[in-house]
């Protein structure tokens, strides 16, 4: 009998096994770092292109790419292959991922926009090949309600380790001598080379756990539309959008405002970063264990409102003063990284419902509705910050001098945007269903027809 056809027996999630699934997430998170907040001022700064030009294109980018991740999901809920399900999407996205990242940060000087789109074009899709198979992977991984909370807990801590590597890149690089251009380019290099071990590693290592559809294998657009307009699925897509673009924002503005509003160079701005981020591992490993006291919609709640009342401290933190904000940056990074987490975790349970719903499949269809929600947001979160500092009279030019109103707009514009768009994204949480009992339930309804199918 073929393998993709049997019941596979449930899956022991010891702590090696998800460290070493969880490797995969490695390049994912060190990606975002040095792509979205250091690789647009490379360009507008460095390598002379417009600053709106790239602002525009990004957010064009991101709109085209939005059918994509759809597209990938529905043939990655239907794939059938000798190596898995989910594995074989994995080792096709790693790849095309590094391609896109050699072409970007290898960039010529004062490229055209047709440059740029092209190479983003194909970056997102390794992107979202990897993120997908992942995110669609890791929920059939984990089936218990409590399980998913640790094991994508974990993934995140780990996605912090890679994002601290590359930061160290431009910490450490003017301790050699090298400016904040090659640093840049060095970037690229160690993304290059993350990939196809760390992914690797998370591909040969793992047990892939497949189920039998009941549904039979006949394509029905309905199940589909069905999927689409869920209203669970619709609340965390909305909260991710809030909770992408608040972050995000922040991002986009986080050199400009770091050196020159708070006064701190590239290098003490990278540190202070670098420890925004390492505060993810203490956060995520916190917030799986916050949700396994009050529930992850509840967790949610809690991590936007503490994030976006930390954000005000900036306001009387002494400018330039590397001390005095760390305990902001400390706070931040630990409420931040449960965002992404609990969102994740809680899809993996609307997976589940589905699945009873439908007998069939669809996770990487709602990882997907997840992921176009990251992009849309991520795609306007430069597409507005970049043309709106320009319009508040800053300029992001390398040496440039700018007045003291320009700064303050940027300032206003670095704290305001977070704290709306997080604040609303724990808003999306008021009311949420999905509990653990209610998902204990769906479970034992799951197991109990996939031991009927196995007996037949």
């Amino acid at each position: 009998m073929n393998q993709q056809t049997l019941i596979a027996p449930p899956i022991t999630l010891s702590l090696a096994r998800c460290l070493t699934f969880s490797l995969a997430n490695l390049p994912i998170a060190a990606l975002s770092i040095a792509v979205f907040v250091y690789l647009p001022p490379y360009f507008a700064g460095h390598l002379g292109v417009g600053m709106a030009m790239v602002g525009a294109v990004w957010m064009g980018v991101r709109l085209l790419d939005i059918p994509i991740d759809v597209l990938l999901a529905v043939f990655m809920d239907r794939t059938r292959t000798r190596i898995g399900r989910y594995r074989f999407w994995m080792i096709v996205g790693a790849p095309i991922l590094m391609l896109a990242l050699y072409k970007l940060f290898m960039a010529p000087p004062r490229f055209a926009a047709a440059y740029l789109i092209t190479w983003l074009l194909v970056m997102y899709l390794g992107n979202s090949i990897l993120y997908l198979s992942m995110s669609a992977w890791g929920a059939t991984l984990a089936t218990q309600y409590h399980d998913r909370s640790r094991l994508f807990g974990l993934i995140t801590a780990v996605g912090v380790g890679g994002a601290l590597m590359v930061l160290l890149i431009p910490i450490l690089g003017q301790s050699f001598g090298r400016s904040d251009a090659q640093s840049v380019q060095a970037m690229g290099w160690f993304l290059v080379g993350l990939i196809p071990v760390t992914v690797g590693l998370a591909a040969s290592r793992t047990p892939e756990r497949t189920v039998r559809d009941t549904g039979g294998p006949k394509f029905v657009i309905t199940d589909y539309v069905q999927v689409l307009v869920k209203p669970d699925l619709l609340r965390l897509f909305l909260a991710q959008m809030a909770l992408t673009l608040g972050p995000g924002w922040m991002s986009a503005l986080y050199l400009f405002f770091f050196t020159d509003a708070w006064r701190f160079t590239v290098q003490e701005a990278s540190v202070l970063l670098a420890v925004y981020i390492l505060a993810g591992i203490p956060g995520a490993l916190g917030t799986a264990a916050l949700a396994r006291w009050i529930g992850k919609h509840r967790t949610l709640m809690v991590t936007t409102t503490a994030f976006s009342l930390g954000l005000f401290s900036i306001f009387v933190t002494p400018k330039g003063n590397l001390l005095a904000a760390l305990p902001t940056m400390l706070w931040a990074g630990a409420m931040a990284s449960g965002f992404g987490l609990m969102i994740q975790a809680m899809l993996a349970d609307v997976g589940d419902e589905v699945r009873l719903n439908q007998g069939k499949q669809r996770i990487s269809l709602l990882y997907a509705v997840n992921a176009l929600a990251s992009k849309i947001a991520a795609a306007f979160s430069i597409g507005l910050t970049f043309p709106l500092l320009a319009r508040l009279g800053y300029n992001p030019a390398e040496h440039a001098v700018n007045s003291p109103a320009a700064i303050h707009n940027l300032t206003i514009a670095f704290i305001a945007g977070p704290i709306a768009f997080v604040m609303l994204g724990g808003i999306c949480m008021i009311g949420w269903r999905l509990d653990a009992r209610r998902q204990g339930e769906i479970r034992q309804a799951l197991d109990a027809r996939d031991a009927a199918l196995e007996i037949g």
